[in-house]
């Protein structure tokens, strides 16, 4: 959804092997399957004289008066294009966008990656924190954190316990916390919360942590009068930092680390989760670049490299809450294929909401034959909905996209076209 629900990520990982047990969430997030290996990519087959005739009338029955506010694409594993109704109009994706910037960030930064948060002591003795915005970053690991400094630069047997130890913070200059073009509404909900390296549980409570750095300095200030000592927090400009000293040299010595989760669980918090933190997260770390347009400039090349048309894409953020972005269903039906075909294939899947079994899908098409054989991306806006995945069917996966901008009874013709690019999967 493009107002992504707040999960986090330890209450997420601490829930999978109940929901395992009951057949809720497949066994690859609790056990992620071994990578594939790599297979030849299929080239899309633009042919429209060859498209499923069936496939492609019944779509267009199901949309009737209401074609010109849809897209949709249908792909079967050879890369044969099934059906396609205005497969080619640039739409605003919702949430779909995800699609796009965790195959980016999967294929980049692959299946071991996680994200660090770190205390630092340079050469001259100063300490420093440094993270990478990850998104169950807990209050209780921020302590953890003072404690440790606490014993580096001081304690409470400190002759002179009134000093305060100086702690340096590096983070993003505040022009970077949002993607431009996000309306300022979104900013102050908890699904728009400023995106930084430092995050506790996402900058997010019931609503967006609108100064991070003082809800940071608070924390630390309170462990640090717990234990008997002070800490003096001063905050230090990422980019700055990076223009005039690597983060850790030869002599920088790593005092302590947390870990987040591994990237399976990233992914499914972004896609399964619709987390739109998690999502920024990672366009920015798989493009090694803080700068959202930047790092959507990354991402856009990354898909070209990839062979898959890009003809009216604009990518704005990662996770699909910015109105600006644009995207053909074709384009993410070829995604999907690519990703289809990738050595880490089944980490992209198993990181997709499953029709009426979990995440955003699990309250739709239960009871039907979609149930447990839709893996998919749902998105959300005023205006905007959108559905993207991978359809199992008896003659073998169909990709399928579809996005509609201003459509009505979107969840009735969503599963219309899902049920009959199923039935029609063999077409003559």
């Amino acid at each position: 959804m493009g107002r992504g629900a707040m999960v986090s990520i330890s209450l997420l990982t601490a829930s999978l092997p109940a929901l395992a047990q009951t057949g809720e969430i497949p066994s690859a997030l609790l056990s992620p399957p071994a990578p594939q290996h790599q297979q030849g990519r299929p080239s899309l087959q633009l042919q429209p004289g060859r498209l499923c005739q069936a496939l492609q009338q019944t779509i267009r029955s199901v949309l009737g008066p209401q074609i010109g506010a849809w897209s949709i694409t249908v792909l079967d594993e050879n890369g044969a294009l099934l059906a396609d109704v205005n497969g080619t109009v640039p739409r605003v994706p919702a949430s779909n966008q995800k699609l796009i910037s965790t195959a980016f960030a999967l294929d980049r930064l692959g299946t071991d990656f996680r994200l660090r948060t770190r205390l630092l002591r340079h050469p001259d003795g100063s300490l420093e924190i440094v993270g990478e915005g990850d998104p169950d970053l807990s209050i209780a690991e921020i302590q953890r954190f003072a404690m440790v400094a606490l014993g580096e630069g001081g304690s409470r047997s400190t002759s002179t316990p009134s000093t305060p130890i100086r702690l340096l913070v590096r983070e993003e200059p505040k022009r970077h916390w949002w993607p431009s073009d996000w309306q300022q509404a979104d900013r102050t909900y908890a699904y728009g919360a400023p995106i930084t390296r430092l995050a506790l549980t996402s900058n997010a409570l019931s609503s967006a942590v609108m100064n991070p750095a003082a809800r940071l300095q608070r924390i630390l200030d309170s462990t640090a009068r717990q234990q008997g000592g002070r800490l003096s927090m001063v905050m230090v400009d990422h980019e700055q930092r990076e223009r005039g000293a690597s983060i850790a040299g030869d002599d920088t010595v790593v005092l302590h680390s947390e870990d987040s989760a591994p990237m399976h669980a990233l992914l499914s918090l972004a896609n399964t989760e619709s987390h739109n933190f998690t999502a920024e997260v990672l366009l920015r770390e798989a493009a090694d670049d803080w700068d959202v347009n930047r790092a959507a400039l990354a991402n856009s090349r990354w898909l070209q490299a990839q062979g898959i048309s890009t003809a009216g894409l604009r990518i704005r953020d990662g996770s699909g809450l910015s109105r600006g972005n644009r995207v053909t269903s074709r384009t993410l039906a070829e995604l999907l294929l690519r990703m289809g075909q990738h050595p880490m294939a089944s980490y992209y899947q198993a990181s997709m909401a499953i029709a009426a079994q979990r995440g955003t899908l699990r309250r739709l098409y239960r009871g039907t034959p979609l149930e447990g054989r839709f893996w998919g991306k749902t998105g959300t806006l005023r205006g905007v909905r959108t559905l993207s995945g991978i359809l199992e069917t008896a003659d073998g996966p169909r990709y399928v996209s579809m996005i509609s901008n201003g459509g009505s009874t979107p969840n009735t013709v969503m599963g219309k076209v899902l049920r009959a690019s199923q039935r029609l999967s063999r077409c003559a």
